[in-house]
This record gives C-alpha cells, structure tokens and sequence, in this order.
C-alpha cells in the first residue's frame, strides 16, 4: 500500500485573510497585500530583489495550522520576492529549511538545503540547495525511520519523529519547471518536515512517544545554545 501525501488538495478555499492587530492574516499590511495580490499575476520585467529578515511564527500560532494555498503563477516578481525572503530568513536563523507559513505567508513554497554544512546539523549529509512550490510527496515502501528534529517555530525543543526513510517528491521551481527527486535519509527526513507545514502540520504532532520531546538544553546539554533553534 502506497500514500500519496499531496499538499495541492489542501487549500483554503480563497478566504480573506483576517485582520488580527492590524495586519492581515499573513503578515502584510493592506497596501502590501494589494500589491502582493497583483504581482502573482505579473511577470518578470526589470525587478530588483530586496533582501528581508522575517519574524519566523512561534508553535501558538494558528497561522501555522491551517493549510494554505497552492501558487497558480510562476516567474512572478512576488514570487521571487517572497523566495530571496524566506532564504534570507533561513540563513540568518541557520535554519535546514523554511516554510512560507512559518513566515505567515499563505502559499505553498519550501526552501531547504544548502551547498555547505549547517552549522545546526554539522554531521549531517549536505541536502542541495532547493526551492520546491506545491509539493507532493510519495513514500518508496512502508519503511520509517526515527530521528530527533527541531523546528524553528518551536525554538527550544526536540522530539524523535517517526518519517517515511524513503521517499519520491516532487513540485515546480519558481519558473515553472518540474522537480522529481527520489531520495532518502537526512534528505527526505528535511522535505517532509517542510511540507507538512504547508498543511498545518508541526513536528510535535507526527510523534508517537512524548517521552522523546523535551527542552534541547536538557536533552543535549553538550550543545552550543546559540545553535539551538
């Protein structure tokens, strides 16, 4: 028995984002949104990217619980925008990967990996560098792995989380083009992680055994607190 895990199928259905002290539901104030708003629809032309450090959202949260929706236009400048955000955001948080959600943005896009070691996961295999828009992922047989993750949403704390070893995903990059990888490991333990964001899903909730979830300083008191997530 294979599962399918699609993202696609889990939109909101086109709601207006709530306002909540005066922003809207995903972090942009109204003439931003506006302007978000029209530049999914326009293309490229002579764009200049500004780098952004975002507030990545706290376990709390309910922007982090709801799924979100799929891009439906790709080449855009808010697209490219929102990317070198969320990439910006990564780096300086020294974080594996990042969701647009965990940035209170209501789109389907992850970024993950990096051409050098994360000094977070210093062991670990490097993961290339990706940006992945409406995911979908399928497991490669029924075997799990367990391992310890922690989630800049959840600053703090780790837990040992039950995911598929074996995995095939696949998705577009921001100009439309297709992404299929089959991969394995460290690898897919990181993609998973991402994409259930996109459908509301924090890591906490994929375990099984909550004596394996706690405080990183108690659990690892060895590690460096300023590489803590």
């Amino acid at each position: 028995l294979v599962t399918v895990f699609c993202i696609q199928g889990c939109a909101t259905g086109g709601k207006e984002p709530v306002r909540s002290t005066g922003m809207l539901w995903f972090g942009l104030q109204p003439c931003q949104y506006k302007r978000w708003q029209k530049d999914l629809r326009s293309p490229v032309t002579n764009f200049s990217l500004t780098m952004a450090v975002h507030t990545i959202l706290k376990m709390g949260d309910l922007r982090l619980f709801r799924a979100v929706r799929p891009v439906t236009e790709f080449g855009t400048d808010a697209l490219r925008q929102l990317v070198a955000d969320m990439h910006d955001t990564m780096r300086a948080a020294m974080g594996a990967g990042l969701a647009a959600p965990q940035i209170g943005v209501d789109r389907q896009v992850v970024v993950f990996g990096s051409d050098v070691p994360n000094p977070r996961y210093p062991d670990r295999p490097l993961v290339p560098a990706t940006v992945l828009i409406n995911p979908v992922i399928t497991p490669v047989g029924d075997e799990e792995a367990l391992d310890w993750e922690g989630c800049l949403s959840v600053p703090g704390l780790r837990g040992r989380v039950p995911r598929w070893s074996h995995i095939r995903y696949t998705g577009y990059d921001m100009q439309g083009n297709a992404i299929e990888r089959d991969v394995d490991g460290f690898h897919a333990r990181v993609v998973q992680h991402e994409c259930d964001h996109l459908a509301g899903i924090l890591y906490p909730m994929r375990m099984r055994d909550f004596t394996q979830f706690g405080f990183t300083e108690v659990l690892f008191p060895e590690m460096d607190p300023g590489l803590d997530d």
